[in-house]
This record gives C-alpha cells, structure tokens and sequence, in this order.
C-alpha cells in the first residue's frame, strides 16, 4: 500500500475532521475573495481592496460552519448555504463570495444522490441563487458576477455526478471481481467434493467386490486344506489372484491423487462392460453361479456409462456372494433398449432372508450405485423379488449428461452367456426383471 492511500484510509476514518479542515479551508477563501477588488474603486485594469461589512463576515462565518455537517445532512447544509448566498446578493454591496459555500454544499449533494435528484437539485439551485441575483441585487443582471453564480454551481454538479459515477462504477468492478472470487472458490470446492466422492465409491466397490472374494476363498481353503490340499491351493491361487487385482485398482485409483511430481499411474484403461467375462469369472472362481445374458453387443457406450454399468454388476454380484448364502445363484443381464442400457442383476436367494439384506446393504453399496446412475441421468432400483430373492434394476443413457454420445449400432443378438458349471446356454433376461 502506498503513502497515499494510507493517507486516504486515515483520512476516510475521521470524515468530521476532514468537513471540518475543508470548512476552514473554504472560510479562508472567502474572506480573503471579500478583501479583493478586481477592478479597483475606479474601474481601473488594477486590482484593489476593501472591507468587508459585519454581515458579510457574519455570513461566511455562518456558511463555514454549515459545511462541518455536509455528509451528515447534505440537503440542509444546501439549503442553508443556498439562503445564505442569497441573503448576501441581496445587501452585498460590494458583494461577499459566500456562494462559495453553496457551491461546496451541492457538490457534496451530487456526489452522494442519484442523477434524477441531482439533475433536479442542480437545477433549482441555479435558477434560484442566479435569478436572485440578477433581479434582486444591487448589481445590473448582466453583471459578470451574476453569470459566474450560474457557472459555478452548473459545475459543482456536473463534478458531483462525475464523482459520483466513477465510484459506483469502481465498486462494481471491485463487487464483481469479489463475487467472481467467490464463485470460483464454490466452483473449486464443488469440483473437489465431486472427486472425493467418486474416489470414495471407486475405492468401494472395489475392495467390498476383492475383499469378499479374498474372504470367501481363504474359508474354502481352511475348510479343505487338510482333505483336500489341491483343492486349498487352487483355493490360494484365487485369493492371491483377486488381491493383485485389487491392488491393481487400487494402485489406479490413489494415483489420481497423486501431486505432478508423483511418479506417474498406472496407463491402464478404467473397467467396463469389454471386462464382465472377467469379473465373471472371479465369481465363478468363488462359488457363485452367473448367467450373463447381453443384447448390446455392437454399442460403443460413453467412457463414464460404461464404467457406471460395469460397478453396478460389480457391486450387485458382491452383495450375492456376501449375503444370498451358499446355494444362490445369480443372473445378470445388459439389454439395450432404446437409447438407453438396462441393466439387471437377479438372485435366489432366500426370501425370508431379502429385507434384512436390503437393510443391511442400504449403506454406501446401494447409495453409490443409486449416485453413479442419478449423475448419468439414469435410475436405479433395488429391493426382494416377489417369490424371493433380490434385484437389482438399473437404467443407463447411452448419451450421458456430458454430451459425450455412443455409437449405437442395430442389430439385436442373442448373447452368449458364462455360468458357474457346465450348462445349457443362457436364457435370456427380461430387461425389467421380476416384479419388485
């Protein structure tokens, strides 16, 4: 900060000591313009001098000290000022210039009103004080001091209203470079908030599906590592499996978080519906029967609908594994419909059993599946099957919210499915599932 303004900010703190230095100031002035005489006693080319009367020094001294309380009362401070001058033009003789006063006074009224209610001030100012000046003065109505009146208070409103102007139009560059600061701030907090809760949902759904298999895998082989050591180490190849994979994602994901300087992350492409054989066959590894059934073979989906469609499986799957018990089966099916994907993943599970699962899995499962389709403009239900077990519905555009669009192609068909045993082909999904 310079001199200056720290001038201006010491100055802008005491405003009634700055009235009252300006008041003098203005005093001064007037008193030393009543000793002069531009034209001398005779009218000559010289200046001269002469004395003011008691009134006139009665006067100026009056009008100063209006001007102390400009800020406070500015409409008054004018009108006393105004009737002041106009007292003095009318037994002024020689006249005193007390319309300094005047001048200062609506000045201060143009700087602080509007411009309707500077335009109408400024002009009554000036017809009055001039008019009574031409015709109630002891001067002729042409006399020079009576077009100088009009002059001065013409200008002290027009400076008023330029000031005026300029410091309504500074503070609205200052406001909106304030709410601009602002906005951009939100906007940064938002968009953080945003990634923490993406990163939140992709840690997730990644270790509740690898730490289930990890889980699942590591009981088989406790129960048969005594019996049936070949089967326990298959068992451990699975779990040493689903852990790379996990540390895979996980390592994939952290490194989002990672500073510019960080080494970089891993370049591998994010999950999608190209890798459902794969997670598939994690669950079949696992114990748990899947039919697939798909008639989207030939969609090119948008890179965030795809991974969207890819986590719901993902966590509907988990969940299965986690609470449908031993002997459930599951059957997941990807219809395109449209211009949207639906997505289905059933059970039979116990149906006794369904409502407590919904409950138990109403925590960030349910509720990041139900935020990854409401971002994409989507829906999603969950909840038992009528006659047992639970399903899971999800809708999905092809044309996600981002304007990003897929390359849908014709033909429908009939998808080639991945099962738990040796069995039969697939059959073939409904895109809406049993009643829920």
């Amino acid at each position: 900060m310079s001199t200056l303004e720290r001038a201006r900010n010491r100055l802008r703190a005491y405003p009634l000591v700055v009235d009252g230095a300006l008041a003098a100031a203005v005093l001064a002035c007037m008193v030393v313009g009543s000793f002069a005489e531009p034209n001398g006693r005779h009218g000559g080319p010289e200046w001269g001098t002469r004395t003011p009367d008691a009134l006139a020094l009665t006067l100026m001294l009056l009008a100063a000290t209006a001007l102390v309380f400009r800020r406070r009362s500015p409409m008054r401070v004018l009108a006393a000022t105004g009737a002041l001058s106009a007292v003095e033009f009318v037994t002024g003789d020689p006249r005193a210039p007390v319309a300094m006063s005047a001048v200062v006074a609506l000045y201060t009224v143009a700087s602080t009103t509007d411009r309707p209610t500077t335009w109408r001030v400024g002009l009554l100012t000036m017809t009055v004080l001039t008019g009574i000046a031409m015709l109630a003065g002891p001067l002729p109505w042409y006399a020079q001091e009576n077009l100088g009146i009009f002059a001065w208070t013409g200008m002290a409103a027009a400076a008023g209203d330029a000031v005026r102007s300029r410091r309504a139009f500074v503070h609205a560059i200052r406001e909106r470079a304030e709410r601009a600061e602002r906005t951009r701030e939100e906007e940064a907090r938002r968009r953080v908030a945003e990634e923490r809760l993406r990163i939140a949902r992709d840690l997730h759904d990644v270790v509740a599906h690898h730490i289930a298999l990890v889980n699942v895998q590591a009981g088989v082989a406790a129960h048969v590592m005594d019996k049936r050591p070949d089967q326990a180490k298959e068992a451990l190849a699975h779990v040493r499996e689903a852990s790379r994979s996990a540390l895979n994602e996980l390592r994939a994901t952290v490194g989002l978080l990672r500073q510019s300087g960080d080494p970089e992350a891993p370049t591998e492409p994010a999950p999608g519906l190209h890798r459902l054989d794969e997670l598939v066959g994690t669950f079949h590894s696992a114990g748990l029967p899947v039919e697939v059934a798909r008639t989207d073979q030939g969609t090119t989906l948008p890179a965030a609908v795809d991974l969207a469609a890819y986590r719901i499986i993902q966590e509907a799957l988990t969940n299965v594994q986690k609470h449908a018990g031993p002997e459930a089966k599951a059957e997941v099916s990807v219809v395109r419909v449209g211009p949207n994907v639906e997505i289905t993943v059933l059970d039979n599970g116990p149906g006794d059993d369904a409502a407590a699962r919904l409950e138990e899995n109403s925590g960030h499962g349910l509720l990041g599946m139900r935020e990854r389709v409401t971002a994409l403009g989507g829906t999603c239900t969950a909840g038992p099957r009528y006659g047992g077990g639970f399903r899971v519905h999800a809708i999905l555009p092809v044309k996600s919210r981002t304007g990003s669009t897929a390359s849908a192609t014709a033909s429908s068909t009939t998808a080639s499915s991945t099962s738990a045993a040796p069995t039969t082909a697939a059959p073939t999904t409904a895109p809406t599932g049993d009643p829920a």
